[in-house]
């Protein structure tokens, strides 16, 4: 049975060790683009040369892309060395056109600037035994030293001495650590390196060729590609090489970015902080939505279409399904034609850019893919929120309860689209995909009415851009509003609190003086208590003196 591995997380697999008694039985086609430098190139194939997987098993394919003058193979080479021309200038068209020539169970891309340790395909083919959809990339060091001899490669135990001191590849290299080992990383398809990477062949007849299009970018755009086909990606500190020279992003990081941010953001979804443009549309969308325009009135299937391109989330497409090239439109009686609710669909949004018609819905390169039923409308944010709860748990599918009767339950659906295609990989006869995505990547349900979900004809009427335009500037001028008044509050309270300050120092001043006002009234009393005493007692001695009376 295929192995079934949980998200990205390949520790499950245990690869044979290097150089020990395992069977090898995969071919592997090992394609190099080359364009002039062929002291390199040759450096490359001696290294190739050299490699400890059966020579049988492998196939070297060097795709030289317009040379002046045209390359040649060297002496010494893999004995399966094939030397192809292509003419039409570009790195993605010459890896094309050896792919196209490949005859391998295992497609492994090496630059013709990139000398293998011994072990490096070997290192790639094990984990290539143990399951039919990894992508292996390996750990290059970047070298500055003087260009050896194709024999002394060739006769090389261990490049290092050939070619140290050098420098790791260091953002692949944090990458992998912070990542746990891109067991925990959200884009692991980053790794992808034209360089030296690997991937089944299999994962490319699903993923498609290289976007010659992609003047700069095309192994991280692959990559993407080679995930939405359901690749797992493993980073082997052990499948080792070494880059003659910087690379290019070492030599010039600010204007590569610049190149490949402009190409890679349109057509990978995955780098969402590169798309800032809060409502443009582009290549590849966030969410290709699904609806089934056979399955409801024209009334329902509009509610359903016009809800989804009226939310929040504007990095969408509709992919509208329906024998749009059997409609042949009645023109004498139109209001008997038995299709004209898909006739009046089909004109209401033939001119839609977010709308797409086709006969049935396409292999996308959406991350995410929205099935909704027609009459059921998502609320504003509905789908916004469903999108949160897949990547807060990186669910392969959540599945949303929109009624249930006794005849069923009626159900959306967002897929996440690597989760699918990983699933029809291993899946076994019979197997049910929806439950190999829950072992894959975990299932989830919700609840369609506390998204906001509402069948044709209660749905609320959608917010066009000019009032909530209004709207956004009214909130923010009753937010001004309130700061402002927030702000008057906080002065005022700070002002009652020098007051009250002021009191409290003017209370113990006034006690003070009442202190002192009640020891003099005090000393009073006692004064006049005193006073009052002493007379009394003048009086007291007068009443005991004799009374005399003389005579007149």
């Amino acid at each position: 049975m295929t192995p079934r591995i949980r998200g990205n997380d390949y520790t499950v697999l245990q690869p044979a060790a290097l150089g020990s008694a395992w069977t090898p039985s995969l071919r592997v086609s090992v394609v190099v683009p080359a364009y002039g430098a062929q002291a390199k190139l040759d450096l490359t194939l001696a290294g190739l040369a050299a490699q400890t997987y059966p020579a049988g098993l492998l196939e070297v394919i060097v795709v030289d892309n317009g040379s002046d003058p045209p390359l040649r193979l060297p002496e010494i080479r893999p004995r399966g060395t094939r030397l192809l021309v292509c003419e039409a200038p570009g790195r993605a068209r010459a890896r094309n056109a050896g792919l196209a020539a490949a005859t391998g169970d295992v497609i492994h891309w090496m630059d013709s600037d990139v000398v293998p340790e011994r072990a490096e395909v070997e290192a790639h083919m094990r984990w290539h035994h143990l399951a039919p959809y990894l992508s292996v990339t390996s750990y290059l060091r970047f070298s500055t030293a003087a260009l050896p001899a194709p024999e002394d490669v060739a006769g090389a135990g261990d490049l290092a001495r050939l070619f140290e001191p050098a420098e790791p590849h260091a953002w692949i290299e944090d990458l992998v650590e912070r990542s746990q080992g891109l067991t925990r990383s959200p884009r692991p398809f980053s790794i992808h390196i034209g360089g030296a990477s690997s991937a089944n062949a299999r994962l490319f007849e699903r993923a498609g060729t290289m976007d010659p299009d992609m003047i700069l970018g095309q192994d991280t755009e692959m990559g993407y590609r080679l995930a939405q086909a359901g690749a797992v990606f493993v980073p082997d500190p052990q499948a080792r090489a070494y880059h003659l020279g910087p690379s290019m992003r070492m030599r010039d990081s600010e204007r590569i970015n610049r190149v490949s941010h402009a190409l890679v953001t349109d057509r990978v979804p995955g780098y969402r902080w590169l798309r800032t443009h809060p409502s443009r549309q582009w290549k590849v969308p966030q969410v290709e939505a699904v609806v089934d325009a056979t399955a409801g009135s024209y009334d329902e299937v509009r509610a359903t279409v016009d809800g989804v391109l009226a939310g929040t989330v504007t990095d969408l497409a509709v992919v509208l399904t329906g024998p749009w090239d059997e409609l042949a439109p009645e023109q004498r009686a139109p209001l008997k034609d038995p299709r004209l609710d898909l006739v009046l669909l089909r004109a209401h949004y033939a001119h839609e850019g977010r709308v797409r018609l086709a006969a049935t819905p396409p292999d996308t390169l959406s991350p995410y893919r929205l099935r909704v039923p027609p009459g059921w409308s998502p609320g504003e944010d509905g789908i916004g929120a469903l999108l949160a709860t897949a990547r807060e748990r990186e669910f392969g599918l959540v599945s949303v309860l929109l009624a249930e009767d006794a005849e069923g339950i009626v159900v959306a659906r967002l897929e996440r689209t690597e989760a699918f295609a990983r699933a029809a990989l291993v899946a076994a006869e019979g197997e049910n995909a929806d439950d190999l995505v829950d072992e894959m990547f975990g299932t989830h349900w919700a609840d369609g009415e506390t998204l906001g979900f509402r069948p044709f004809g209660e749905a609320a009427p959608h917010l066009n851009p000019r009032a909530a335009y209004r709207a956004r500037v009214s909130a923010q001028a009753e937010v001004e509003r309130l700061t402002n008044e927030v702000e008057r509050l906080r002065g005022q309270i700070a002002k009652w609190r020098d007051e009250a300050g002021r009191w409290r120092k003017s209370a113990v001043e006034f006690r003070r003086e009442i202190g002192a006002l009640r020891k003099q009234i005090s000393a009073l009393r006692r004064a006049q208590s005193q006073g009052q005493a002493q007379g009394l007692r003048g009086i007291a001695r007068g009443l005991t003196r004799p009374f005399t009376f003389k005579k007149s």
